[in-house]
């Protein structure tokens, strides 16, 4: 008995690692082509043995998620591919218009987001949303990208929504729903506007305060703040540039 027990948990452990990779593939975190951390590295962050980690490397690799090269390690293929008519946000751009416009369709569904997370949030989904504030701002302070973290501060809002729709939304526009990710992307990891952790790192903690202090108004309001000055951030690319301009790269 013992051991059948044993033999089910490691399933779930294998599965809890294998969902968090895939998920993160689909999301984006892990461009194709891009190199999985270490068997190590992922044993320290799962805290799951090396059977765990290998057994969920290759449940990702049979399905086509992932490729292993000897000696080399455990690269990306992609995600698999999705409806061709929900590519919202996930087609490749270089057009700072394509950026404000997905900005703008992001204003009509995250403002209301904010507003139904801060009259249905629960206790743990308020934690969360405050967590991802604080993550955010460490890895500031570090010096770290910030990216992941503020794909997951507006995935925490979606989700204290308590409304599957809305988190089943941004799951799957993923992480190039942040336009920095995209730009980074298209310019070989190069940003084309100064660095804006500080001021959206306060934006973050306008939006959370409000749904903390569940005032739906005033949440809808900074999150509208939050994204409408994103879009002002792009647009003052295009005034730098001549009027037939609309490439990034130039």
């Amino acid at each position: 008995m013992q051991q059948v027990e044993h033999r089910t948990s490691r399933r779930s452990f294998v599965s809890q690692v294998a969902d968090a990779l895939r998920g993160q593939i689909e999301a984006g975190f892990y461009a194709p082509g891009d190199k999985l951390p270490t068997e190590p590295a992922l044993i320290d962050r799962f805290g799951f043995s090396r059977t765990v980690v290998r057994e969920a490397i290759a449940a990702l690799r049979a399905d086509g998620l992932v490729e292993s090269r000897q000696g080399a390690g455990v690269f990306v293929l992609g995600p698999k591919p999705v409806d061709e008519g929900l590519k919202l946000f996930t087609d490749e751009t270089n057009k700072i218009s394509d950026i404000i416009e997905e900005l703008e369709l992001r204003i009509g569904i995250e403002v209301e987001a904010a507003g139904l997370a801060a009259a249905r949030s629960s206790p743990a989904q308020e934690a969360e949303i405050e967590a991802q504030v604080e993550r955010f701002a460490d890895l500031m302070a570090q010096g770290q990208p910030t990216d992941e973290a503020d794909f997951q501060f507006h995935m925490a809002i979606a989700t204290a929504t308590n409304n599957a729709r809305f988190k089943a939304f941004l799951e799957h526009v993923g992480r190039r729903m942040i336009p920095r990710v995209k730009f980074k992307t298209m310019m070989g990891g190069v940003d084309p506007l100064p660095n804006r952790d500080h001021p959206i790192l306060e934006e973050h903690r306008e939006i959370a305060d409000a749904i903390l202090t569940r005032d739906p108004e005033k949440a809808r309001e900074a999150m509208r703040r939050h994204l409408v000055t994103g879009i002002k951030r792009y647009r003052a690319l295009t005034v730098r540039r001549s009027p037939n301009q609309d490439k990034t790269g130039s």
